[in-house]
């Protein structure tokens, strides 16, 4: 099944995000203000994906984006907001407990 996925969307080449994040990107988590309580990656801001649009002029251009939530859904809703508004680095960065993991392995 995922390979009919890949076949059908393609497949992204693989991200470093610790590089990534040793380059300065902000790690965006989109995830619900109570969702965020409950565990998030140090370091990361919390915009919730349906405020995103309003309060885009809190996150910096000039570097790296990486967006996160629970499952990489609306990370990727994220990620195309933050594209439509003139990020040019943006990466979704899916689960951020996943995302966590890959950051420390």
């Amino acid at each position: 099944m995922i390979d009919l996925l890949k076949n059908l969307f393609g497949s992204a080449p693989a991200v470093d995000f610790t590089a990534l994040v040793k380059q300065g990107a902000r790690i965006v988590d989109v995830r619900s203000p109570d969702e965020y309580r409950g565990g998030h990656i140090k370091g990361s801001v919390n915009i919730p994906v349906q405020v995103l649009p309003s309060r885009i002029g809190e996150i910096p251009k000039g570097k790296p984006v990486i967006t996160c939530c629970a499952s990489g859904a609306r990370s990727a809703s994220a990620k195309r907001i933050l594209e439509a508004a003139g990020f040019t680095e943006v990466h979704n960065g899916g689960g951020w407990r996943g995302l966590q993991g890959r950051l420390n392995p």
